[in-house]
């Protein structure tokens, strides 16, 4: 089956790698300016320009990279905080003892917060742990002693980044979940107009050509009886729709993506069973469902979706052409239940032993052997002139203590 996708792009992110980028090149301007303030008072003030030339280099040619999460990747973020720690360590070599014993601050100064808020808003609060424990050590380290203020600054970075890298990653959850709503909303709006465009032509036409088929008689009532099933469908399709939509989101360089993807029936993966039961609705089969999907793994529910088709085919073979059939399908906590009945002549007595000593094994095998495989059962009730009616049963959960059993009694 061809894939239609429909990418639709949002995202709340991007303000936040804007404001990085602008905190990055103010900060640097800072410690710049910072420096140049106190470079009377350096031991070594050639250190600290060698280190703010890199500086300065650094954080104007790596603004594209924290432009958007694609563009900040695993290896910026290493060089990024290399820069920064290799800066706070450096303030041993470019200042004295005494400044630094005092409260002084390091070379990068508060640039490094850019360096941890670029990991926290490229992978979240985890993230932005590890960075912001790298700067912690290293400020430790190069202060010596654990002061006060080295402290606070070190708890007060910390306790920032995890802040922020948790809000990131909420406001990418309720980014996905919004472009969710939106595309469910604009599948809803279209299936709409799609029905009314066809409930005004080929619904009418279809019932029109049914009605004078009957009047007419004849060839023209077959035609008619076709075209009353194919307008059932059809309502069907419209109502329901055939084709399951999947959704998956992403991260991406701009936010999130949502794809709706038509995907077959026969995934993996859980599957609505209403779907796969909507093509026997017909002018004489009446399809009851409940509101809400009904889901089963994939390969359980297309066995039971064709353990209902071979129940149907043994209503038209065996109960004739103007029998009536109903299917009912209920949802319980840990099973699904699906009822064929019909208004036929029912099953005389030992007819169904009579026809698997014959070789003839449709209800045998098409309908309890394929519920027997799944775990599940299959009753036929049968009484003469009043119907037959097959109980399918199948559990949400496949039991492998049943399909053991299952397959022992095959052979």
């Amino acid at each position: 089956m061809a894939r239609r996708e429909r990418v639709m792009r949002m995202s709340v992110e991007l303000p936040l790698w804007r404001a990085l980028a602008g905190y990055r090149v103010l900060t640097m301007l800072y410690a710049v300016g910072f420096f140049a303030t106190a470079y009377d008072g350096f031991a070594r003030p050639w250190v600290a320009v060698v280190y703010y030339c890199v500086l300065f280099v650094w954080t104007l040619a790596t603004l594209p990279k924290v432009a958007n999460a694609a563009s900040c990747t695993k290896r910026f973020l290493a060089a990024d905080l290399t820069v920064a720690l290799t800066g706070i360590m450096l303030t041993t070599v470019a200042d004295s003892h005494a400044r630094i014993q005092s409260g002084g601050p390091t070379l990068p100064s508060i640039w490094t917060a850019g360096s941890v808020l670029a990991f926290a808003i490229k992978g979240g609060w985890r993230w932005a742990a590890f960075a912001s424990t790298a700067v912690a050590v290293a400020n430790l380290v190069e202060r010596g002693t654990p002061a006060r203020d080295t402290i606070h600054n070190v708890i007060l970075v910390w306790v920032a980044s995890i802040a922020i890298g948790y809000v990131v990653e909420v406001a990418r959850a309720s980014e996905r979940t919004l472009a969710r709503a939106l595309e469910i909303e604009a599948a809803t709006r279209e299936r709409e107009r799609l029905a009314r465009d066809i409930h005004d032509g080929v619904l009418q036409v279809l019932a029109m050509v049914q009605r004078r088929g009957l009047v007419l008689g004849g060839e023209a009532a077959e035609l008619g009886r076709m075209a009353g099933e194919q307008e059932v469908a059809l309502r069907t399709l419209v109502a329901g729709g055939l084709v399951p939509v999947s959704r998956v989101s992403q991260d991406a360089a701009e936010g999130a993506f949502v794809r709706a993807v038509e995907e077959p029936v026969d995934q993996a993966g859980p599957v609505d069973l209403r779907v796969l039961l909507a093509p026997f609705a017909a002018a004489r089969v009446n399809l009851a469902e409940p509101g809400a999907p009904v889901l089963l793994p994939g390969p359980a529910a297309k066995e039971l979706a064709a353990a209902v088709g071979a129940a149907l085919d043994n209503v038209r073979r065996h109960a004739g052409g103007d029998a009536r059939a109903w299917i009912l399908v209920e949802d319980e906590p840990g099973e699904v239940i699906v009822t064929v009945r019909d208004d036929g002549p029912g099953i005389p007595e030992g007819r169904l032993a009579q026809a698997e000593g014959e070789g003839r094994l449709g209800v045998a095998q098409s309908i309890r052997g394929r519920l027997r495989d799944l775990g599940g059962s299959a009753e036929l009730v049968s009484t003469p002139g009043q119907g037959t009616e097959v109980e399918l049963t199948v559990p949400k959960e496949k039991k492998e203590k049943n399909v053991r059993r299952g397959k022992a009694e095959q052979r």
